[in-house]
């Protein structure tokens, strides 16, 4: 997609109709069985692309789906988290995925926990990367709507002059409807607090795979604070924080980057 900051070239693009809904993932990496696969469930926006993923390439098979009503997959009737875990559910036998590392950022991150814990047996190990769907005493998510619209780029980032390519200060009216679009299946995603948090602490209390907690010490948009929840509900995690690190911090910092990696080959 040159059209776009990011590059999907190298990539494999692979295209399974799930249910009626058309399933877009992009993959990278040995596809002769010899590399450990990994998937990648990306976050609440994908104008970043999976740039940082090339990084990983030469270890594992990644596969990043784009959640159904994000990036190039389509438009499905969903309204919660356990909606996509039902859709990967079923995409991934139709990949010849077994089991597999499954890694999630802040969305995603929730909808990898979910999807761990419904499905503990599919998972090799698991981390999550400043996830969200848990309540905290300790911390909050920020509220957008005390952010001036020209203000909101810069929170996802430590550098805001790191983010322009990827969100810029005067977008195309196809870059905002792709954004548009995207902001609107997060938001439908929400389920109510209440009862996102008590499906994570209930559905993970037995969950037993190795579990890296990955965290950027600056993160604006899920704050470190909501770590140490994550560490209540999952007491044998390894937490990982980055210093100075962002809320895209796999895409921004490659510390984060190889802080995964040394979890997954260990």
């Amino acid at each position: 997609m040159t059209k776009w900051a990011y590059s999907t070239e190298g990539f494999d693009r692979i295209v399974h109709r799930v249910e009626g809904v058309e399933a877009v993932t992009y993959a990278i990496g040995p596809d002769d069985g010899s590399a450990e696969p990994l998937v990648y469930f990306h976050g609440g926006g994908t104008f970043h692309g999976f740039e940082w993923v090339r990084q990983l390439a030469n270890e594992f098979r990644v596969y990043c789906p784009y959640h159904p009503n994000f990036g190039e997959s389509g438009e499905a009737a969903f309204d919660g988290i356990g909606d996509y875990v039902s859709h990967y559910e079923l995409l991934f036998p139709a990949l010849g995925l077994d089991t597999f590392h499954l890694a999630g950022a802040s969305m995603g991150g929730h909808m990898a926990a979910r999807y761990a814990a419904a499905n503990p047996g599919d998972i090799d190990k698991l981390a999550l990367v400043s996830p969200a769907g848990l309540k905290s005493e300790r911390a909050s998510i920020i509220d957008f709507s005390k952010v001036a619209p020209q203000d909101v780029s810069a929170q996802f980032v430590a550098d805001p002059a790191w983010i322009l390519p990827f969100w810029p200060a005067e977008p195309s009216p196809e870059w905002q409807a792709v954004r548009d679009r995207e902001s609107a299946a997060a938001f439908a995603s929400r389920e109510d607090p209440d009862a996102t948090d008590r499906a994570l602490r209930d559905g993970l209390k037995s969950f037993d795979r190795p579990t890296l907690l990955l965290w950027g010490e600056a993160d604006r948009i899920v704050p470190l604070g909501f770590a140490q929840d994550w560490q209540d509900v999952l007491p044998d995690a390894e937490l990982v924080v980055i210093p100075g690190g962002s809320h895209l911090l796999l895409d921004e910092f490659p510390t984060a980057v190889d802080a995964l990696r040394t979890f997954l080959k260990a």
